[in-house]
C-alpha cells in the first residue's frame, strides 16, 4: 500500500523538521466513494480546505540551504484523514463534525454519512503516519539530543462558517505556541522575521502546535512552534502563486537558517 506521506531528508546535521500536513488535494478512491458531495462540490471543498502551495513554498524556501531540514509531507488530502487532529473524545473539532476524520464540510454539510466509521480509515492512514512522524522524532532525537518541529499552514482571510474559532484575529502570520514546547526565544525570533508582512499575533486565529502524542508535555527536548500563514502571503485568488510569494520564501528560508545556527 502506497503510504499517504512523504519524508524528504534534510541535511545529516539538522535538527529541524518542518511538518506540512494540509498542502495535498489527492484523495484515492477507496476514499472518494465514501464522501457524499459531487465531484464540483468536492473540488469547491478542496479549494477551501486545502493550505494550497505550502509544500510547494517550503521546497522553494529550502532549496538552496546550506543545512536544509527534513521535511514530511501529507501526500493525501486532509479530507482523507486530519494527522493534526486528536482521534478521540479530546479533539474540540469533533463539535463541529471535523475530527480526525471530517464528517462535515467547511459549510457544515455532510461530507459523509452520519453513520459513517471512522475505524478504517483512522487504521489506514493516521494511525500510519502518526508512527512515521514519531519515529522521525525519535531518530532526530537520538541523533542530535534535541528536535525542532515547524508546522507549516495557512488559512483563509474569512473564517469558514463550520468554525470553533469565530471573531479571532486574522493576521498575517498567527504564530502557534506550546507553553512546555515553544521556547520563548523561538517566539521572539519568528515575531522579528516576520513583521515585514505586519502584525504577527499569537495563537490566534490559531493555537498550539504539533507535537506527537508520544513527547507531548512529556519530552522538554522537542520543541515545537506553528506557522499559519494567511493565505493572500502566499497565493493569489486563483490559488496559483501570489506576488508575495517569493518574498515570503525568502524571509522563512532565513528563518530555517536562523534556527540551524543555533
Amino acid at each position: 500500500m502506497a503510504s499517504n506521506f512523504e519524508i524528504i531528508a534534510g541535511h545529516p546535521s539538522s535538527h529541524v523538521i518542518i511538518h506540512v500536513p494540509h498542502s495535498a488535494r489527492y484523495i484515492p478512491d477507496d476514499v472518494r466513494k465514501d464522501i457524499s458531495l459531487s465531484d464540483s462540490q468536492l473540488e469547491s471543498e478542496l479549494d477551501q480546505m486545502t493550505d494550497s502551495l505550502t509544500a510547494e513554498l517550503v521546497l522553494h524556501a529550502t532549496a538552496n540551504l546550506e543545512v536544509p531540514p527534513t521535511l514530511f509531507i501529507n501526500k493525501y488530502s486532509r479530507l482523507v484523514i486530519d494527522p493534526e487532529r486528536f482521534p478521540d473524545e479530546r479533539e474540540i473539532m469533533n463539535k463541529v463534525g471535523m475530527g480526525a476524520v471530517y464528517q462535515k464540510t467547511s459549510t457544515g454539510e455532510n461530507l459523509r454519512e452520519p453513520d459513517f466509521a471512522n475505524a478504517e480509515l483512522i487504521s489506514k492512514y493516521f494511525e500510519p503516519y502518526a508512527k512515521a512522524i514519531t519515529d522521525l522524532v525519535s531518530e532526530k532525537l537520538n541523533e542530535h539530543g534535541r528536535v525542532l518541529l515547524i508546522d507549516f499552514h495557512s488559512y483563509r482571510a474569512e473564517q469558514h462558517v463550520n468554525a470553533v474559532n469565530h471573531g479571532q484575529a486574522r493576521p498575517p502570520v498567527c504564530i502557534g505556541t506550546d507553553s512546555f514546547h515553544t521556547p520563548q526565544a523561538l517566539i521572539k525570533l519568528a515575531q522579528d522575521k516576520f513583521a515585514i508582512f505586519g502584525e504577527t499575533v499569537l495563537d490566534q486565529p490559531y493555537a498550539g502546535t504539533y507535537v506527537p502524542l508520544s513527547f507531548y508535555g512529556i519530552e522538554s527536548r522537542v520543541q515545537s512552534i506553528m506557522l499559519e500563514n494567511r493565505a493572500d502571503l502566499l497565493v493569489d485568488g486563483k490559488l496559483n502563486p501570489g506576488p508575495r510569494f517569493d518574498e515570503y520564501s525568502s524571509v522563512f528560508a532565513g528563518f530555517i537558517a536562523a534556527i540551524a545556527s543555533n
